[in-house]
């Protein structure tokens, strides 16, 4: 007995392997039949087997579309049979899309990044008033935790209100002696945090206490059970 077993070493490449190798070899009996409307009759239930084979492609705009491209690229661009779709080719295939522009705006303050200085940009063109105050001290808060989430470190007041300036082109200029909200909203922040983590700290320990106290009633009562 000779043996028939054929290894993928000994076999053709496969073109797109979600459709394994029965596809592709119905698809090269079609290339090779030579009366035209026989091809085009099998080209179009290979069509439908693809679709069945892969159901998630119907989730795909105009899949059908995406199953003759398919078929095209598995039979190497050799298959010659009507198509509802432009026909591809291997240029069009193969072709590779335009490179991305990036923009070369230069960062100032690379902590920053580019969010902040549009944010400032926009709030410096505002009238003066409460809501443009509130909109810097938000900022500025926003400011002090991207520096310290970047290297660690908060920058002091001083330094925030230079950068607000400099970045604003010196429409915003804060003085030592206003009121800094977002140095504010930063000690408010933490003292939250404190606060809350002493209450929950307290309410543990208030119910440690009233099961301490159980535990003692019970062995005392015991213990008086136990007396002669």
């Amino acid at each position: 007995m000779t043996g028939t077993l054929e290894y993928n070493t000994e076999r053709g490449k496969l073109l797109i392997s979600e459709y394994g190798r029965i596809i592709q070899k119905m698809i090269k009996v079609a290339v090779d039949e030579p009366n035209k409307e026989k091809r085009q009759l099998i080209a179009n239930e290979i069509i439908k087997l693809m679709g069945q084979l892969n159901p998630h492609l119907r989730d795909v705009a105009d899949y059908k579309h995406k199953l003759w491209d398919h078929l095209f690229v598995m039979s190497d661009f050799k298959l010659d049979v009507d198509s509802p779709y432009p026909i591809p080719t291997p240029e069009t295939i193969k072709a590779k899309p335009d490179p991305m522009g990036y923009s070369q705006s230069r960062i100032k303050f690379r902590f920053y990044g580019k969010i902040v200085p549009k944010m400032i940009e926009r709030v410096s063109e505002l009238e003066e008033g409460q809501f443009r105050t509130s909109y810097i001290n938000a900022i500025g808060s926003f400011m002090k935790m991207s520096s310290k989430a970047w290297n660690l470190e908060m920058l002091n007041d001083e330094e925030v209100m230079a950068h607000l300036e400099n970045m604003s082109g010196g429409k915003i200029a804060i003085s030592e002696s206003e009121d800094l909200q977002f140095k504010n909203m930063q000690q408010r922040k933490v003292n939250a945090i404190g606060e809350d983590k002493y209450s929950n700290g307290g309410g543990n320990g208030h119910r440690n206490n009233q099961n301490r106290n159980k535990f003692n009633k019970n062995r005392n009562f015991k213990n008086f059970k136990k007396r002669p």
